[in-house]
Parts: structure tokens; sequence; C-alpha cells
């Protein structure tokens, strides 16, 4: 294992976080408190309570996947695009590094980004809501799997991307609408039972549910099989960035 490689291109990656600091750190939580004002707060107040949490509480655990689903998908998409775009990646590729040891710096970075920003989002919250932590353990298991998992959806996408605009454009036309229609804002349960059978369908309902109950010990649907599908992701994403780099599709050619 060359970690001198892995710990070049992970640290890299962190610096470039800190050299935009009002990008990377300030706007997201910037934004996320906006929705902790407006929907917890002020919102939130006129509204009953969800499975007797308040809803300016039930909102905290959908609010900061939403921002790490989104976070760990541009990060990662950017990280490994921008040397494909200014011609990098082939010096890394001929540089001895296994596309392994690529993976793990890229995906480590922008995971690692993300939950940084899921921390002090966490940490933000507090001033706003008042809110509890019922299973500090899955809390922490179900943020690094879903970073994890989604940085390596991002670099898939940094991968397949010919320009920008279609660097930007599953983050923001697929990942962004599953994570709004995933529970993010409600239960699932408040929907009629038709819109309840399709949202089974939303992947991303598995994630926040499973995350939200880690705080308040209440699920959408049931954490073992939120567990199965944040795996299976994770399993599917890792074999196709094998594939990619066994065959070159996108990388090499």
């Amino acid at each position: 294992m060359n970690w001198y490689a892995i710990k070049a291109i992970y640290l890299s990656e962190l610096a470039r976080t800190w050299r935009t600091p009002m990008q990377s750190i300030a706007s997201p939580v910037l934004s996320t408190s906006l929705y902790f004002i407006v929907f917890g707060s002020a919102i939130g107040s006129a509204m009953v309570s969800i499975d007797g949490i308040s809803y300016g509480a039930f909102i905290v655990p959908g609010l900061i996947m939403l921002m790490v689903l989104t976070e760990s998908t541009s990060n990662s998409s950017f990280g490994i695009y921008m040397p494909k775009w200014s011609g990098a990646i082939y010096e890394i590729l001929s540089a001895p590094v296994s596309a392994f040891e690529i993976v793990v710096g890229y995906v480590g970075a922008a995971a690692t980004k993300s939950l940084i920003l899921g921390v002090i989002i966490l940490l933000t919250a507090r001033l706003f809501v008042d809110y509890s932590i019922m299973h500090p353990f899955w809390m922490i298991l179900f943020l690094s799997l879903t970073a994890i998992t989604f940085s390596l959806l991002g670099f898939i996408i940094g991968v397949m991307a010919d320009g920008f605009e279609r660097l930007q454009a599953i983050p923001l036309m697929v990942v962004t609408p599953l994570a709004f229609l995933g529970g993010t804002f409600y239960s699932i349960s408040m929907l009629p039972e038709f819109w309840q059978t399709v949202t089974l369908f939303n992947p991303v309902v598995y994630l926040v549910s499973g995350f939200r109950w880690s705080f308040y010990g209440v699920a959408d649907v049931s954490i073992v099989w939120s567990l199965v599908m944040i795996c299976s992701f994770l399993a599917l994403f890792l074999a196709i960035i094998w594939w990619v780099f066994r065959t070159g599709y996108k990388v090499k050619v």
C-alpha cells in the first residue's frame, strides 16, 4: 500500500477546502441555518409534533443528511474531474499508484469534508432547536456510510462527466430532488397510501429514516432495511468504480 500517495492526494483535496472556506464551509452552513430558522423556528413553532417530536427537532437529521448527500457528491465529482479536465490524470495514472489508492485518496477527502460539515451543521442546529441523540454510535455509522457512499457516487460522476454542465446535472437534477422527497421535511406516514408506496422506491428515504432513528428512535422503515440499502449502494458504487479502472472507460480513453 502506497500510503505516501494516498496522503498526498488526500491532503491536496482537503487543502482545496481550506483555500475556499466561504464556498466550502460557510455557504452550506448558512443555507442550512436558514432552513432551521424558517422551518424549525418560524413555521415549526406553529405545527403539530410528529411522532411526539417537535417539527424543528424532527427536520434536524433530514437537513444534515440532505447537506451530506449533496456535498459528498459534488466534492468528490469535482475533485476527480479537475485532473481529468487539466490532463493531470495521466500523470496520476502513470505514477506508481494503484486505482484503489487513488479512490481512497479522493473519496476519503470528500467524505472527510462532508463529515466535518455535518458536525458543524449539527452543532449549529443547537442554536435554533432542541434535539436529542438516542443512539450516537448509529448516528456516526449512518453519517459515515452515507458520506463514503455518496462520495463514491460523486467519483463515478466526475469520471463519466464530459463537461462542467454534466458534472452538475446529476447532483442538481437527481440527488437533490430525491433528498427533498426522501422525508427530509416530513414523515412518509403523512402521505396518502399510494404516495407512501411510491416513496419507498426513493433510496434516500431509507438513509434519512435510519439517520432519524439514531436521533429519536422512530423511523419510517425498518432500521435493518436502512442498513441493507446503504450497504447495497456502497457495494454497487465500488463495483462500478472497479469496472471503470479495469476497462479504463472514461479514464484512459
